[in-house]
């Protein structure tokens, strides 16, 4: 039990990334009042909050009527995974901040729903994880530490992105990427992972043994 809520708390605050967003919420929020740059910290963190909620609680009906089977989304993603730890260890967000949304978000009359809370915060590899997670919960009390996770995952972010601007006046662009580079390592590794238990649900390879 609490290694499954450690790899999914684990893994979902690493996806999320909290500290790497902070560098576009300051660009995106420079000219806002500090009021409401609180209140866009507020909706984003919900909005991604709630989005993932939404994902877990029925992500799995969606895949299951779509023929998907727990080890073919297992593989996905963590193949997904995988490639968004490349870019934190690369110091890159390219699979969750698309330069043109980035673009429109500047200019847009508020940010915190998009881009901020989708797809930078619930991106496409957090919401897949948290379906992957909840298909691997053996019963209600997994389930539910899936839900404990995401939700104190939100509450990182929202503190995090109220701190933006002493954040990054303290650790500073460089300090941000070393920090996304070992939670890349981290992730990458639990990428891995996803993938081995993929390939061995579908009796491809042995169990893999426990470290």
């Amino acid at each position: 039990m609490l290694d499954f809520a450690t790899t999914a708390f684990v893994s979902i605050l690493f996806l999320v990334d909290p500290p790497g967003t902070v560098p576009a919420f300051m660009a995106l929020t420079g000219h806002y009042s500090p009021e409401r740059r609180r209140r866009t910290a507020l909706v984003a963190s919900a909005v991604a909050t709630g989005t993932l909620m939404a994902f877990a609680a029925i992500g799995n009906v969606v895949f299951r009527q779509l023929g998907l089977t727990l080890p073919a989304f297992q593989i996905a993603g963590g193949l997904i995974l995988f490639l968004v730890a490349l870019d934190m260890i690369r110091a890159q967000r390219l699979t969750q901040e698309d330069p043109e949304e980035m673009k429109e978000g500047e200019g847009a009359a508020d940010v915190a729903v998009a881009p901020l809370a989708i797809p930078m915060l619930a991106g496409p590899a957090a919401l897949s994880t948290v379906a992957v997670l909840m298909a691997q919960a053996n019963d209600t009390a997994q389930a539910s530490l899936v839900f404990l996770a995401i939700a104190l995952t939100g509450l990182i972010c929202y503190v995090t992105l109220r701190l933006a601007e002493p954040i990054q006046k303290r650790m500073g662009t460089t300090g941000v990427h070393i920090l996304g580079r070992v939670l890349g390592l981290v992730l990458a590794g639990i990428a891995v992972q996803f993938v081995l238990n993929g390939l061995h649900a579908a009796n491809l390879i042995p169990k893999p043994a426990a470290g």
